[in-house]
Order: C-alpha cells, then structure tokens, then sequence
C-alpha cells in the first residue's frame, strides 16, 4: 500500500468583506503539530468592527504558524501552514486559489505580500497531536479576555474561569497574569524580529503607563479624527416633556406585541428619528467628496452606538424605516447584544446611514456625539429624569429629556436640523398619534 501524497497547504488571511484591508491577529486555538479538520476554528482575529474566528480551510497538521498574537496582519498575508494527505504537493508559497471551496464570505487567497513574518511556535502538544490525540479543548474566554491574554501573554489553558459557565473573564486574566490594573486599549504595535510580542503596560519612571492600541480602539480613533476633520460638525438641543413617552413603554410593556423584548424609551426615540428623517431626509444622506454630490439614501440602516468591553461599537438595523415598532425594538436588543458578546459579523457593524446614542444610560443629561464617517447626522439622547416643568400654567414634576443632534453643515443647515430636533421633541411628547399615523 503506497502513502497518500503529503501536501502543504498555505492558509492566508481571507478577505473579511466591507473594505477591511487587515486585521489584528488576537489568538491561536492550534499548535505546530496539532491534527486539524476541515473547518475547525484555527484562531481569532480582530478587525476594525468585530472580532472573528477563523476556520480552517484544509484538514491536516499543522506545520507552522507565521503570525504572532497582536501582530497586524494584511488581507492575504499567510497565517499558517499545514500538511494534508488528499491531493498532490504543492509549494508551501504558492499563492494560487484555494483547493476547497471558500468557508468564509468574501473568502479568497488573495496575493502575497512582498515580505512575510515566518515565526515558528513549538508546541508541548506536538508529539502526542502526531500520534492522532484530539487536540486539547479549546478555553471558553469572552473576547476581550483573549485579547489581554495575548497582550499579557497569559496562556489561557492556565487560566481558571469564574465567569459563567466557567467562561475566561478579563479578571481571571489578570489574575493569572499578576496585574493588579487592567489596560484599557487592545493589542500592541506590529510586533519587530528583536520583539516579537507586543509588552504589557508597564509604568514609566514619571509615573505614566503606555497602552498600545489597536483593533477596534485603533479603528474607532482613525474614525472620529478622519470625521472630526473632514465633516465640518454643528450640534442644537432640545430638551423636552417625555412623560407620555414613559407611560407608552409602561403600557407597551404588558403588550402580547412585545412579548420576548422589553421595548424601552430608545425604541421610541428611534421611531421619533425615522418620523424625522422622513420630513428632512438630508439626515440619512452623505456627502461625496469626489463628485461633490449629496448623496440621499432611501433606505434607513439605523447604527446603534453601543459600548462593550472591546469598545465602541456600532451595529447596524437595516431597512429600519419599513420595520414596526415591535420588530424595530426586538430588531434594535438584538443586534446590540450581538455587538456587546462579541458575536457580530463584519457586514453588521458597517453600513449604518444615520446613527443614534444613548449617552443617558451613563446618567448624563447629553453630549455632541461625533459622526460616524459618511453620515450626516447622530442623535444624542441623554438621560430621562424627574424635573420641574410647567403645565397649562403650573409647575408639575415630569419626565424630562434632553435630546442633541450632531450634523454635517456642508448637507444639513440649522434649519433643517432644528425642525428634525422638534419633530422628535413633539413625538416624544405625544407618541400615540405619531405610531398610529405610521401604521
């Protein structure tokens, strides 16, 4: 009986869809000499939007792993090689197709750089993987918490988890590690031959600490700067009755409509913005610089500014002008949990046309919230709180709320986007006739 041809496969970075041109190499879950099948989670990157795990597009072992944890790494740029017995050989840096089909969206093998890192983990695993062993189980950690391991350099198979379910936290990461102060950014800079890992924080003799930055702190800083100084911003403010607001969701609440989602006052505000941008729709518009157009668009896909342990992140409601206000609410819950647990795609943190904020739930009365590039408005809605406020004459205790929309003055004039500001303010005032005149 003659041996199967050995093969060694060359796994690149795949293109990960919506423009993204590289990303931040977080965590291997395989080692040199681990056995691998078809489609087994080979690591986790992290882009500009999401953290994503990498499933491998070959079975065979694993020969050698070409990137580091914390290292930048271009669409294209091999990741790993591995050796497979069910085709013919081919050179480990060809950089032809793949010989399976594409298991990721947008996948494609693109072209080698011009330069590669060829850095070689050993692994203790090696000998006993060879001998056909299932590879070690993979840590349950959240991915904030595989981000700082690789930052600190923890392994995580020496990591006890006190989350639930036994999940790795970023506390027990710490913990393992010996820091008593968790950074708060995420990996470090590309990592040189004389450096391979990024270090961890380390305070200076002037009492200061350095955070490398990257993923989606990086990303999320290019964002706002590029907006800051490319979209000249302008702000107004309102601030306005919303206690018929309160008492809807009050009611809405013990609706069989909502059952399985906790409809919330954002979920009427976001009604209120879409009301809004059906009266001025140079809200849900951008400006295009290489034509020096206005550019409208007809659909609204809503970004939900959403804080989660990986940072600012904002995923996308699409079509939210053609959703009822049930969908819209369970449609709004669910993508921001998906965005906070990390478990949202690339495609649903992009392409938002207008975004909104909810700056009170930090128990602040507003802000001027940044555009996100390429829109041309964001809504701040700060907090919802007890304040004197006049009635018919006489002074009563209402539910008051403080409302900013932030705004691209080369598409949208003050005029424009203080009649959007009051359109809001009155349906916050009085929702009931507004939703019906949307049904």
């Amino acid at each position: 009986m003659t041996n199967p041809a050995r093969a060694v496969q060359e796994f690149r970075l795949p293109d990960l869809g919506e423009g993204l041109t590289d990303a931040d190499w977080v965590h291997w879950a395989v080692a040199v000499g681990d056995r691998v099948e078809l489609n087994q989670v080979i690591g986790e990157v992290e882009t500009a939007k999401a953290t994503v795990e990498l499933p491998s597009p070959y079975g065979g072992t694993v020969e050698e792993l070409l990137v580091e944890p914390g290292q930048t790494v271009p669409v294209g740029a091999p990741l790993l090689r591995i050796a497979t017995e069910d085709g013919p050989a081919e050179p480990a840096g060809d950089s032809g197709g793949p010989s399976r089909p594409s298991v990721l969206v947008g996948y494609g093998p693109g072209d080698a750089p011009q330069s590669r890192r060829a850095t070689r983990r050993a692994s203790a695993d090696a000998g006993r993987a060879r001998d056909g062993d299932p590879p070690p189980a993979r840590p349950d950690a959240k991915p904030g918490a595989r981000k700082l391991a690789a930052l600190l350099e923890v392994d995580l198979d020496t990591v006890t988890g006190t989350g639930r379910g036994g999940v790795i936290t970023r506390d027990d990461v710490r913990r393992t590690a010996g820091h008593g102060d968790e950074p708060t950014a995420g990996h470090g800079e590309e990592p040189t031959a004389e450096r391979p890992h990024s270090p961890a924080p380390e305070a200076s003799p002037e009492r200061t600490t350095r955070i490398p930055v990257g993923g989606v702190r990086k990303r999320t800083a290019e964002a706002v700067s590029r907006s800051a100084f490319t979209a000249p911003h302008a702000s107004v403010f309102l601030t306005c009755d919303a206690t018929a607001t309160v008492d809807l969701v009050s009611t809405l609440r013990a609706s069989s409509a909502f059952e399985g989602v906790r409809p919330t006052a954002l979920s009427i505000v976001t009604r209120a913005l879409l009301h809004a941008i059906a009266d001025e729709p140079s809200l849900n518009a951008h400006w295009d610089d290489d034509t020096g157009e206005i550019v409208l668009h007809h659909d609204v896909h809503l970004g939900i500014a959403t804080a989660t342990s990986d940072g600012l992140k904002v995923p996308v409601v699409r079509e939210a002008q053609r959703l009822s206000l049930p969908r819209l609410a369970r449609s709004i819950a669910e993508v921001a949990d998906r965005a906070r647990t990390g478990r949202s795609t690339p495609s649903e943190l992009t392409g938002s046309t207008v975004s909104v904020t909810n700056v009170g739930v930090f128990g602040v009365d507003g802000g001027t919230p940044i555009l996100n590039p390429g829109e041309s408005a964001i809504l701040a809605v700060g907090a919802i709180s007890d304040r004197p406020w006049v009635v018919d004459g006489a002074l009563a205790i209402r539910k008051v709320v403080t409302l900013s929309l932030s705004f691209d003055h080369r598409l949208v004039d003050g005029e424009q986007a203080g009649r959007a500001l009051a359109t809001i303010g009155a349906f916050l005032g009085d929702p009931v006739p507004m939703l019906l005149a949307d049904t």
